[in-house]
């Protein structure tokens, strides 16, 4: 089954950027994320999505968050 923007979904996970992530970026909820998603978006609005994951992405470089309790 094909769902609409499967190269954002697919870019967002490849990142591991949850799409959470993505809504706070824009100011928005994850559910308005969510929802916009289930219709294929304009190029220029998947271009924003696209720049906000590989900012974010970049974020995510394998380095673990340290730890709340100060043992990093």
């Amino acid at each position: 089954m094909n769902y609409a923007n499967m190269d954002i979904r697919a870019a967002a996970r490849a990142a591991k950027v949850p799409l959470w992530k993505i809504a706070d970026e824009l100011g928005v909820s994850e559910l308005t994320v969510s929802r916009r998603l289930r219709h294929e978006l304009p190029d220029l609005e998947k271009e924003e999505l696209f720049s906000i994951i590989k900012r974010i992405g970049g974020d995510n470089d394998g380095k673990a968050a340290p730890n709340c309790a100060g043992n990093s």
